[in-house]
Parts: structure tokens; sequence; C-alpha cells
């Protein structure tokens, strides 16, 4: 499972494409090989898949009861919009517009490593979200983080 690192700004030409930062691309090569998906974030941003990733979410979607209301409703939203895209020859990624819409992205944006994904950000967005840090992100750590290494270990 590849892990993403670093933090990119790029932009949007006219056509709604974005030169792929050679520092990311590296980390690219074989999920560049199998595709790569591009969805709705939860927040108001997208997120960038390698396709074997993205297929592990569709498995682990394929098994929730599908009876239910709220799972049906998850999946449709989840999955709404989500697209394959695929760098050309010159390293360069196509956004879907409704996706630019819905994630308030112009030109500039910012390219982040997420673990096994890479979220896409409108710049102003992104600087807006890490503005807000949690007042005590210690704490925070603690609290999520804390336990982590004793779960594994179970």
């Amino acid at each position: 499972m590849p892990h993403f690192l670093g933090e990119f700004e790029c932009k949007l030409d006219v056509k709604g494409r974005m030169m792929i930062p050679s520092n990311l691309r590296k980390q690219l090569p074989e999920a560049e090989r199998e595709g790569l998906v591009i969805n709705r974030g939860f927040e108001k941003h997208l997120v960038i898949y390698p396709r074997k990733e993205w297929d592990l979410i569709l498995d682990d979607l394929s098994k929730l009861n599908q009876y239910e209301k709220k799972n049906r409703e998850f999946v449709r939203y989840f999955t709404r919009g989500a697209t394959e895209i695929t760098p050309d020859a010159a390293g360069r990624i196509l956004f879907p517009k409704t996706l630019l819409d819905y994630a308030g992205i112009g030109t500039d944006l910012v390219l982040t490593g997420n673990l096994n994904k890479i979220e896409v950000w409108a710049k102003n967005a992104y600087d807006e979200q890490l503005d807000n840090e949690p007042e005590n992100f210690a704490n925070l750590a603690e609290e999520v983080m804390g336990n982590v290494r004793n779960k594994i270990d179970e």
C-alpha cells in the first residue's frame, strides 16, 4: 500500500488540467500504471486514490447491508462523481468540472499526501482548514493515537 508524502501548491490551466509535481510523481509509478480514481472528500475537497485502494474501499462498501437506507445513502453520496483519471504523456491530469465545482477549486490548489491517498484542496480552503487547528493538538493526539500501539500488539 503506498503512503504519499508532501504538500504541493499547484495551478490548473484553463482546461482544468494540472501538472503532477515531480516529487509526487515519483511516488506514483505503480498507481499511474494501474490508474487513479478521484472522488469527493468528506469536507469540501477532493481525494485521489490509487486504483487498488479504491477497489478495497468498494469491497468494503459492498459488504454494507443494502436493505438499510442509511447504507444506500452513504454509498450513493460517497461514490457520487467518482472518476477514473490517467495522467497524460506530459504528466498532467484533467479534473472533472463537477468535482472542481464541488470543492470550490479555481486556479490555485494544494495537493497533500495523506497516508494512502492524496487530498486536493482549493488553496484558500486548505489554508483556512489549517488555520482552524485544534486548540490543543497535543490532547487531540493523545486521544486519537494514545493507545494505537497497544491495540496493534493485542
